[in-house]
């Protein structure tokens, strides 16, 4: 109920209408007994009758109203779900225009075409002109509309081509007077939006991208199957029917086989999302359809003209829409050139090609010799990744690929600036070409901006804490807890030790292996990965293990150090964080000395930075202003696993423990092409942090969330 109150207070008017819509259905009877045929009808509904008989009060009277009462159901929904998203987006204000201007141009709009047209050969429009109406979805389809200037592409393009396709198909295949009424009031709520919100309409035409021409024959042939689909419902007094000869008019609309019909939708299906993935395969297999279908078409069309047979507009209609998905197949054919994946495992370079140990040891020759700017960047050698390295750059980017995106993990390893930018660029273009989305996870400021220089979008997602070690220097107040910790473990007789841990003795690497399984365990459900090392990367020669081990020789505490190498290469400049594990019921200020100790051995070595690595899935820092992005998607998203896995991982809990250290923060980035893909990029982050997650671990963190 405080949910209902709360949308309510934000959506006066939607609430308002549907209140009032439902109180006036049952006052008049109109909710169980149809409107049309009473003698209410005469002055409620809306048409061309109605305004020559004077009735004008009807064209917003009947928006309050349904003919008949099962579209109620429609009109109700309609209402919350279109018209609260324009007030959401426009204001109360602005909506309310929007729904009376839309509905009222679309009523008088399609008396004026049926009185136009009517009486002149077409059957249609004299049919549909002695037709009455009601209702306001005219009104909120053409808000929603005007509401969607409102959105960032490509959401906007996309919700209008969704509001276009729906009311074109449904106009031709249906043919009623509310789905004339629909194009007209969708087609003025797309004009009027721009002045809505201060600005007049403009109309731009850009170069189509691969990325366009594939979400085209994408669409053409999802709404192939959407006709198929519609077709056995396809109204004999349509706008295409009634030019068929009687027998040709039962032969269309005759009950078609329901299996054939499903293999066509099947098909058309299959064809659409293959397409949109750019393969081959399904360009070859869609021109050939198209190409026979077309030949039979314009043979059949010739064939009507001779003959004299009536149906021309509607024969004309479906060589037109075919001779359209030709033409973007066609011109297209450079974006349709990705194998299927199984010979996409079997092709040297492909981006889904498992990697090896030799790409792995590459990598890390790569990383100490160029460097890069991302303190976090030995993560990218860790062998679960994969690493795309371009002949006429020394550098590459380090990728996993989850649920259709390529994450590249950090920014790209190179010794310049500019080799860096080229590195994005050619790893964007790689992946859009094999059919994957891109995105770079974890990166800095730097590769941020080169992001957004190719039109990318970023969303922070984490911060990094950092540590100047030339100025470090435990004295003050802020320090109190770092300096205590030294003193008790000097108490204690818990001593530092640093150093690989492959060259330990093996009793200590137990007891590390011991506390790291304990700690897995406690949390009842698995490590996670892609950021977070664990054992298996700590045991990495170049990584630094340091340790709280006691008199006895007992391990109370362990963290793993991962060197960075900064652009242009050579020794590490500084050292990263990784593994924090501490021994249950062990000495209580363990992290704070490993930690403290660390920056005191690395300073003495001469090293400027220590990095304490950014907590996953843990921000502070809000929107930059002015950023115009609809962070919504995936701010959502990353709130609610950070929400689900804190009770587990305690990473908001870490965000705020390492602030014991006075760093400075820098922030880090998540950045993509495409603000569509949020969803899916959300799911592959998902399934990159816990590869291992079965259903069951799923449910728990479900259940998590909603405590």
């Amino acid at each position: 109920m405080s949910r209902l109150r709360t949308v309510m207070r934000r959506l006066p008017l939607t609430s308002a209408l549907v209140v009032i819509v439902l109180i006036l259905a049952v006052v008049t009877r109109a909710l169980w007994d149809p409107l049309l045929g009473r003698p209410l009808d005469a002055s409620i509904t809306y048409g061309l009758p109605a305004l020559e008989d004077g009735a004008w009060w009807t064209v917003v009277v009947g928006a309050f109203f349904a003919a008949k009462p099962y579209q109620y159901v429609p009109i109700l929904l309609g209402l919350m779900l279109f018209g609260g998203f324009a007030e959401w987006r426009l204001g109360t204000r602005r909506a309310a225009i929007a729904l009376l201007a839309c509905h009222v141009v679309a009523v008088l709009g399609s008396a004026g075409i049926l009185w136009l047209t009517r009486a002149h050969g077409y059957a249609w429009t004299t049919t549909l002109s002695v037709v009455r109406d009601a209702g306001p979805s005219a009104g909120f389809l053409g808000a929603a509309a005007a509401a969607s200037v409102t959105l960032t592409p490509p959401w906007r393009g996309r919700a209008r081509a969704l509001l276009a396709a729906y009311v074109v198909l449904f106009v031709i295949h249906m043919g009623a007077l509310a789905d004339l009424e629909h194009v007209l009031g969708v087609g003025f709520g797309l004009l009027l939006g721009p002045y809505l919100v201060g600005r007049t309409p403009s109309f731009s035409i850009r170069q189509l991208t691969r990325r366009d021409f594939r979400l085209l024959a994408c669409a053409f042939f999802v709404v192939a199957a959407v006709e198929v689909f519609l077709h056995p419902f396809t109204h004999a007094d349509g706008p295409f029917a009634v030019t068929m000869s009687p027998a040709a008019r039962a032969q269309e609309l005759s009950d078609p086989d329901f299996w054939f019909g499903v293999v066509q939708i099947v098909l058309w299906l299959w064809l659409a999302r293959s397409l949109y993935k750019g393969r081959r395969r399904a360009w070859r297999w869609a021109m050939a359809l198209l190409v026979v279908v077309l030949a039979l078409q314009v043979a059949n069309y010739v064939w009507m003209i001779v003959v004299g047979e009536p149906g021309l507009l509607a024969a004309g209609w479906d060589i037109v829409g075919n001779s359209l998905g030709l033409a973007v197949l066609i011109v297209g054919r450079h974006a349709f050139r990705n194998p299927s994946p199984r010979r996409a495992r079997r092709t040297t370079g492909s981006l889904v090609a498992p990697a090896d140990d030799d790409q792995r040891s590459r990598a890390t020759a790569l990383l100490r010799d160029q460097g890069t700017v991302n303190r976090l960047a030995w993560m990218t050698t860790w062998p679960e990744n994969r690493w795309f390295v371009p002949r006429d750059v020394p550098g590459y980017v380090a990728y996993r690929v989850h649920a259709g995106v390529a994450i590249g993990l950090c920014d790209p390893v190179a010794a310049t600036e500019a080799e860096r930018s080229r590195l994005l660029g050619a790893f964007a273009d790689t992946v859009h070409g094999q059919g994957l989305v891109p995105c770079l996870f974890t990166v800095t400021e730097e590769a941020s901006r080169h992001a957004q220089a190719q039109g990318w979008h970023c969303l922070q997602v984490a911060e990094e804490a950092c540590i100047d070690l030339p100025t470090l220097d435990f004295v003050g107040k802020a320090w109190q807890d770092v300096r205590t910790a030294l003193n008790q473990a000097a108490k204690l007789g818990v001593q530092f030790r640093l150093g690989s841990l492959v060259d330990m003795p093996r009793g200590l690497q137990m007891q590390v292996k011991a506390i790291s399984s304990d700690w897995v365990e406690d949390k009842g459900l698995p490590e996670m990965g892609f950021t977070l090392g664990g054992v298996d990367e700590a045991l990495d020669p170049n990584v630094r293990v340091g340790l709280a081990v006691d008199a006895d020789t007992t391990v109370h505490g362990v963290t793993s150090w991962m060197p960075f190498h900064p652009s242009g290469g050579g020794e590490p400049a500084g050292w990263t964080l990784d593994v924090m594990r501490r021994l249950p019921g062990g000495f209580r200020y363990s992290m704070e000395f490993l930690i403290a100790s660390a920056c005191l051995a690395f300073k003495d070595e001469g090293c400027s930075v220590v990095s304490l690595s950014g907590a996953p899935l843990a921000r502070t820092v809000p929107a930059a202003d002015g950023d115009t992005l609809d962070r919504g998607t995936l701010d959502a998203f990353l709130d609610r696993l950070g929400a689900s896995l804190e009770p587990y991982y305690g990473f908001r809990s870490l965000h705020a423990f390492k602030a014991k250290f006075q760093p400075r923060t820098e922030p880090l980035y998540l950045v993509f092409p495409d603000e569509a893909a949020l969803p899916r990029i959300g799911l592959a982050l998902s399934r990159a942090y816990l590869p291992e997650a079965g259903v069951r671990d799923l449910v728990t963190l479900a259940r998590s969330g909603h405590r």
